[in-house]
């Protein structure tokens, strides 16, 4: 049996013909569900397999997460395709497939980035690229020569829209049920319901769109190329972590009734010595006024003997919701290379109670956030924007 009959007999969807098309080396695949986008993206790396020998790494969250998805699609294609002629070997342990020309599929998962440095391959599938953190998809990344393949639900934004869309050599497919011929009736009839109980979840699952987070402390952000020149009252914010939560420092400052932001620091582990050392590298003055938490106070004293003009700052009762009112009263930007805090934005709520959102926000995704509102209270606290909130 020939290549050339192979792909003649392949019965495939116009999400196989533009991935198997594709030439970039990023080859990203948004949709809604059944759009048949995982099962389109196994058979192009069949195809591209069997054309001549390559190893393929297919990634999945999880070992579970792949039997019930990834997996089983292959296990379909196989059995209803003639493709499943040309494999010779099945590793059920390893979840690995060799076919008749040496090359190798593999099906596996990642505990984390040191886990992720083993092993090369010709060509990448994240699958479920959402449930996987940016720190594995960089490390497999760097290690496969040819073709990098990403599929999800876009119940929202993460890495994939942070670092990869718009990049060079990356190409966005976007897709939804009316792409795929083959899907079940009774699936679409169950999507089609949510244009009028959830519209929400029509947007995600049934258009393949970019979800919107419901419940967000921030949502009207803008992101902006870098910090404008001339901003007022410049300053910076600093959140203390260490073990389980990052040190954070932001850069803030007013121009015309909008604040700005950008992200210098976002890293666990940091002790005080470590932080003097980064303030050092990032030529921050001496002279520049430094807000941090008040809850820290051994910190504070530590980094202002050495030179900084770190300061409290000041909290009262409700200081949290206080701080967050004292920057909604801006329009506010955020630099877009300060990537954690954009994931923040993207993930800090209020809290819920019956699905009914309380006056109090989630102690989490919030640590560029506090830095933020740390210097926002001490410097703007009293002011008086010009313009009207955005935020």
């Amino acid at each position: 049996m020939t290549l050339q009959k192979t792909s003649a007999e392949l019965v495939t969807s116009p999400v196989f013909q533009w991935n198997y098309s594709a030439g970039q080396r990023v080859v990203i695949n948004q949709g809604g569900t059944s759009s048949g986008k995982t099962y389109s993206i196994l058979q192009v790396i069949l195809m591209r397999c069997l054309s001549r020998p390559r190893i393929a790494t297919v990634v999945g969250q999880d070992i579970p997460n792949l039997k019930k998805g990834a997996l089983r699609d292959f296990e379909r294609i196989l059995d209803s395709s003639p493709i499943g002629a040309f494999v010779t070997g099945h590793n059920k342990t390893d979840r690995t497939y060799t076919l008749e020309n040496g090359s190798v599929i593999e099906f596996t998962s990642y505990k984390d980035e040191q886990d992720a440095k083993s092993g090369k391959r010709d060509i990448l599938f994240i699958n479920e690229a959402n449930g996987i953190p940016w720190q594995v998809y960089n490390q497999l990344a760097m290690r496969t020569g040819e073709q990098i393949f990403i599929d999800y639900n876009p119940t929202n934004s993460f890495w994939v829209h942070e670092r990869l869309i718009g990049q060079p050599d990356t190409v966005v497919f976007y897709s939804n049920f009316t792409h795929n011929p083959f899907v079940n009736p009774e699936i679409v009839a169950h999507v089609r319901g949510y244009r009028l109980t959830d519209p929400e979840s029509w947007r995600v699952y049934g258009l393949g769109k970019t979800g919107n987070i419901r419940g967000l402390v921030f949502r009207n952000v803008r992101y902006v190329p870098e910090l404008p020149p001339g901003l007022k009252k410049r300053c910076y914010g600093m959140d203390f972590g260490f073990t389980n939560d990052p040190t954070a420092l932001v850069e803030v400052g007013e121009l015309h009734g909008e604040l700005y932001g950008r992200q210098l620091i976002y890293r666990l582990g940091m002790t005080n010595r470590d932080i003097c050392r980064e303030l050092e590298a990032l030529s921050i003055s001496r002279a520049a006024e430094i807000y941090a938490d008040s809850a820290e106070p051994k910190s504070i004293a530590e980094i202002k003997a050495e030179g900084w003009n770190i300061k409290p700052a000041t909290k009262g009762p409700d200081s949290v919701k206080h701080g967050i009112s004292v920057m909604k009263k801006y329009r506010l930007n955020i630099t877009a290379d300060s990537v954690e805090w954009k994931k923040e934005q993207q993930n800090y709520k209020w809290k819920e109670k019956d699905g009914i959102s309380l006056n109090e926000p989630v102690d989490s995704w919030n640590h560029c956030w506090d830095a933020c509102r740390y210097a926002a209270v001490m410097k703007w606290g009293k002011a008086r924007p010009q313009l009207p909130t955005m935020a």
